[in-house]
Formats: C-alpha cells, structure tokens, sequence
C-alpha cells in the first residue's frame, strides 16, 4: 500500500462549524471570528494525522453581497487566526455558485456547490487521501449529505444551525450523521476515538 492511499482527511464546514454563523454573509475581514474551541480541535486532529480541508458554500458571491476579494480577505483572517494558534490548514475550498442568484457567471447549479461533490473531488484529486479512513463536520444536512454521498463518515454539529436542522428531523433525511456532536471539540474527540 502506499503512503497517499493511507493518507487521511477531515472536510470542515466554515460558519457554523469553525466559527460563528451569527453575521449571516460575512464580507468583513475583522468581524470574522473562530469559536473558542476551535483551535484545540484542530490541534487534535492534526496530532492524529489528518489533513484539514474547509469546504464552504459561499453564495454571497452569486447573490452580490460580496466579491471574491472581500471572501479572500476574511479566508486570509481566518488562517492568520489559526496561525496564532500553532494550526495550518491543508487547504480552504469554496463553491461560489448560488442558481438563484444575480451575478453571471456564478448563477448557476453546479457541482462544486455543497451537497455536490466538486470541492471533495478537488481535494482527493490535490491531495490524495483514503475516504473511508476520512470525516465530514458540518451544522447543516448539505454537510451530511456530501460526507456521505462521497465515502466519508459524518458528524452533525448542534453548533451554528444544527439544532435547527435537527428539529427538522434528522430520521428523515436521506442521507444521516454517522454521530451527532455539540461543538466542533467533542466531533474532534469522537474521531480520536475511532482513530
């Protein structure tokens, strides 16, 4: 076997997940901030050898709210913020794509846009990784669906809009939650667990 079929991986959503999704389409940089226990978790999840994808929906951009230099800008934030803690992220994926939106080109239904898996085929084609050995964290049932739809073991956080998803019925989606976590920490500790 070789070394990149034993590589592992962890997709993290962004707002709801690793920060707060309490700005709604966040386009400034400076109010863009991590939840507290983040980077403990992601700390965690390096020492157990797993690569950190962040896989976000960032329909501001189709709907107009924001551009792409505005989105670059908070991504920047968000890795200075996680420098300052001693964690580096593999890579941060982003689908600009909203079919419902204003801006040409990006209108559109595509792939790449959660639960679709662009951003997952993206990652294993930069960085290859085993998907069965590899999770998908996220608040949100598109989360669920694109762990689970491509092979990855998934956890529903109760962080961001997860109590929300979970009133909607998590018995009756198509696609479930391997687990069901409170926060990003305790996800992180169940994938030690099973590590």
């Amino acid at each position: 076997m070789t070394v990149n079929a034993i590589r592992k991986a962890v997709f993290l959503d962004r707002d709801g997940c690793i920060s707060p999704d309490e700005f709604g389409y966040i386009s400034d940089a400076s109010k863009y901030e991590l939840y507290p226990y983040t980077p403990e978790a992601l700390r965690l999840l390096k020492r157990l050898g797993y690569m950190l994808f962040i896989v976000t929906n960032q329909s501001g951009i189709a709907r107009g709210y924001f551009g792409f230099e505005e989105l670059k800008e908070v991504h920047d934030r968000l890795e200075e913020l996680l420098r300052k803690e001693q964690v580096e992220l593999d890579q941060i994926y982003f689908a600009p794509y909203y079919e419902g939106g204003s801006v040409s080109p990006w209108n559109i239904d595509h792939p790449d846009r959660k639960p679709g898996p662009g951003m997952f085929q993206k990652a294993l084609k930069e960085h290859p990784f085993q998907p069965s050995a590899s999770w998908m964290i996220g608040d949100r049932y598109t989360d669920i669906a694109f762990g689970k739809t491509n092979g990855l073991r998934s956890i529903l956080l109760l962080s961001g809009n997860g109590w929300d998803e979970l009133k909607k019925g998590v018995m009756n989606w198509d696609h479930k939650p391997d687990f069901i976590c409170e926060d990003l920490l305790t996800a992180a500790k169940v994938i030690e667990y099973f590590s």
